[in-house]
């Protein structure tokens, strides 16, 4: 029996660390959610990171990654090195067509920052977030992330002008 139309778990999806010929994807991916569905006012100047993401995100046990359906970036992930076995998560962005449990692309790149922080020393994962993320929110507690105060985040966290809710999970299974 034929089903009509193209179906996610017939894609070759992948989780693999960024190179440079991603870069475009990675925009392409990022600021379309940022401002057309969470209505954020950000643009790409104001993100330097994803200009230079190897000379951001590669310092120390820090690593980012994409999820390809084929060629195309659909989701994105990364761990920033904050120092004292502790890291900072962050651009975490799938395309709306592979998010649900049905792609479970998102727990895949978070798994594979997980496994990645285990094998660098990182024990403790914090991020930072926006309260119009609503779904991020239910995503990261079923994750095994606990909300904490924003004075509870290492002096290290690098906290974002939009970030209002924050989260702490260790790097082992709890």
């Amino acid at each position: 029996m034929l089903l009509p139309g193209p179906c996610l778990w017939e894609t070759a999806l992948t989780i693999i660390p960024f190179s440079p010929a991603h870069q475009p994807g990675v925009v392409a991916l990022i600021l379309p959610i940022q401002q057309q569905e969470f209505g954020i006012d950000i643009n790409l100047e104001r993100q330097p990171d994803l200009l230079d993401i190897p000379g951001f995100y590669r310092q120390g046990a820090g690593n980012f990654w994409v999820a390809l359906d084929g060629e195309e970036v659909v989701g994105s992930i990364s761990v920033l090195d904050i120092g004292n076995g502790q890291g900072a998560l962050r651009k975490m962005f799938v395309h709306q067509d592979h998010r649900g449990s049905q792609g479970q692309v998102a727990k895949a790149l978070l798994d594979t920052l997980l496994h990645w922080c285990r094998d660098q020393g990182i024990t403790e994962i914090f991020l930072g977030t926006t309260d119009r993320f609503l779904a991020a929110h239910r995503f990261y507690e079923k994750q095994g992330f606990s909300q904490l105060p924003k004075a509870q985040l290492p002096a290290r966290f690098p906290v974002m002008a939009v970030d209002s809710r924050f989260y702490r999970r260790l790097t082992a299974a709890q």
